[in-house]
């Protein structure tokens, strides 16, 4: 599992409740407070490492990793570039949502923002009517990838809601991010090899 560190945890508590200013940066990476299996949180408190709010944001930020590795690929189009830009940073704001109990950070202009975007690329697809493979070339797979992170993301988000709250939102947001990957593999795909990799059922 991809965890964020106690660094990154104390990141989220300067950038989302003390400080705002940019110039305001942590110089030392390791601290050895995590010796001991813990980790802390936004809030100062301290979790174990295998805690499911650690495993929830630990995934989220798996998740943008994958979608950096999207980004690697010099070929992904300008709005697709544009468009996943913007869910990295969105995708941190998430992950600090979750890194402080009560902290608020999707609003619902995310999500109408993500099914915006999902229309739009999805207008010019034409209706899928087979199963697809993830493949079709470098930047479709890693958005297969990705896509399969944020799914497991929601999931994690989701048994951790079973025993402490978590908002609506953020689980809206997972679920309209898995489908718009989805579709932007789609895209991708056709772009990079003309096609989609179609699963043949009746395969030998």
């Amino acid at each position: 599992m991809q965890e964020f560190s106690a660094t990154i945890a104390h990141r989220y508590k300067h950038h989302f409740i003390q400080d705002t200013n940019v110039g305001n940066r942590l110089s030392k990476i390791y601290t050895r407070t995590g010796d001991d299996g813990t980790t802390g949180l936004g809030d100062g408190s301290r979790i174990d490492k295998d805690s499911s709010r650690v495993e929830a944001y630990g995934t989220v930020d798996e998740a943008n990793s994958a979608i950096g590795v999207v980004l690697a690929v010099k070929s992904v189009p300008d709005d697709i570039r544009r468009c996943l830009t913007i869910v990295q940073h969105d995708l941190f704001d998430l992950g600090g949502e979750l890194c402080i109990p009560g902290h608020k950070a999707i609003e619902n202009d995310f999500i109408d923002r993500l099914e915006a975007e999902l229309d739009q690329f999805n207008a010019d697809l034409p209706p899928l009517k087979d199963f697809i493979l993830p493949g079709g070339g470098e930047a479709a797979a890693a958005c297969h990838l990705a896509r399969t992170i944020v799914r497991r993301a929601e999931r994690r988000v989701m048994s951790l809601r079973r025993n402490e709250e978590v908002r609506q939102e953020v689980l809206q947001y997972l679920n309209r991010l898995s489908d718009l990957l989805f579709v932007i593999a789609r895209v991708l795909s056709r772009a990079e090899s003309g096609q989609e990799v179609i699963w043949d059922r009746k395969r030998t």
